[in-house]
């Protein structure tokens, strides 16, 4: 590449940049109360909600994991489960049995190699049976206060229609916002995102008049 070219794609970068920054405060202060909608008491039963989310809502979840914690409250407990009864109770969550037995293996896991608890890193979250980068994230980013970027279905859908993101690739676009964005913004800017995509920028119909980036959007300009 001429240094020319080059020049103009980092110029081009920068100014990505900085709308993407534009687009987070934004977004931030659109929705303040943007949060994690998983409830949960500590940091397995996030685990184990947000493995349940998966091509689930978490309204659903919520409904399900009181009776499953109150059964299995610990990763001890939930380790030594039936996994016939594990099946059942997440069975309204889909693909229930997968998900029961990713999460007898998760708790298996962290009776076995994390006994102090939950892991707090990346490398060590995904040593755990049905966990990728997104579930380790939740988890990085609402119990342990890491900086972490969450592609769910609503983030993957928004950063694509803004064009921050220019893969189908959860860990692409992961990777791709991360770039974009300062550290300290990673977090809050994915639960916002995710609020924006439920509220506003929904998959069938955006409603571009109540978008407040709209200005800053390929397709809402």
């Amino acid at each position: 590449m001429h240094s020319s070219e080059s020049a103009r794609g980092a110029e081009r970068e920068a100014a990505r940049g900085k709308r993407a920054r534009e687009i987070a405060r934004l977004l931030i202060a659109e929705h303040p109360d943007a949060r994690c909608m998983l409830d949960h008491a500590d940091a397995f039963q996030l685990l184990v909600a947000t493995i349940l989310a998966a091509q689930c809502t978490d309204e659903r979840v919520n409904m399900v994991t009181p009776a499953l914690f109150l059964r299995f409250p610990t990763p001890h407990d939930m380790a030594g489960a039936d996994i016939f009864e594990l099946e059942e109770l997440v069975r309204s969550t889909g693909f229930f049995r997968g998900k029961a037995k990713s999460i007898k293996g998760a708790a298996q896991t962290l009776q076995r190699e994390f006994p102090a608890g939950v892991p707090r890193t990346m490398e060590e979250l995904l040593r755990l049976p049905g966990v990728g980068r997104k579930t380790a994230n939740v988890v990085l980013g609402t119990c342990f206060g890491e900086p972490a970027i969450i592609v769910d279905t609503h983030v993957r859908r928004v950063a694509q229609r803004l064009a921050l993101a220019s893969s189908s690739d959860p860990d692409r676009i992961e990777e791709q916002l991360r770039d974009l964005l300062p550290e300290g913004d990673w977090t809050a800017f994915s639960h916002a995102v995710t609020f924006h995509g439920r509220r506003v920028c929904t998959a069938r119909k955006p409603d571009h008049g109540a978008c407040a980036v709209r200005r800053l959007c390929p397709e809402g300009a």
